[in-house]
């Protein structure tokens, strides 16, 4: 495993550089749905597989909690904050670069999640897979869910715990009080 250091700030640049290419991704696909595939039938882009058709999710991923606007306002803000958390405590080390990369996608996701619900009240979704019948999604959401499955692995299998000894602050926090 490598530690070797690297500055903060080229740390941040990268973080910058994703989050700021992947929500421009993000608002140019939906803008394009918007524009393209509002009250018009579904495109289909790979015949019985995989089409493109616009809808105005008001609730969550795959429709849940329809109706609970501000709840999920709230924890769109909250991922927002951990993600920025994490990567400003994070150590400025090589082997945090996989961290920051998935940490900047999942933040970039969230916000432009949430930019459509405070812009429009719902979010756009239009990719669909119809073969299998899965719910309609977005850009956004391939951010979030890809990265968060691949940190999950990363966090099981490549951290230590000891690499993660960053993310103990209430811990510390709490010897201190005694």
């Amino acid at each position: 495993m490598s530690t070797k250091k690297i500055k903060k700030s080229k740390l941040y640049i990268i973080d910058a550089v994703i989050f700021a290419v992947a929500v421009l991704l993000d608002r140019l696909a939906k803008l394009y749905a918007i524009k393209s595939l509002k009250d018009r039938p579904a495109v289909p882009i790979v015949s019985g597989i995989l089409e493109f058709q616009y809808l105005e999710n008001k609730g969550a991923a795959f429709g849940l909690l329809k109706g609970q606007k501000s709840f999920i306002i709230l924890v769109g803000i909250i991922v927002i904050l951990a993600c920025l958390y994490v990567l400003v405590k994070s150590p400025g080390k090589k082997k945090y670069i996989s961290c920051h990369v998935l940490l900047s996608l999942i933040l970039a996701g969230a916000v432009g999640n949430l930019c459509d619900r405070i812009l429009y009240d719902y979010v756009v979704d239009f990719i669909y897979f119809s073969f299998i019948k899965f719910p309609i999604f977005n850009i956004a959401d391939i951010f979030i869910t890809v990265a968060t499955a691949v940190l999950v692995l990363l966090l099981l299998f490549y951290y230590k715990e000891d690499d993660l000894n960053f993310l103990r602050f209430m811990e510390k926090r709490l010897r201190d009080i005694d």
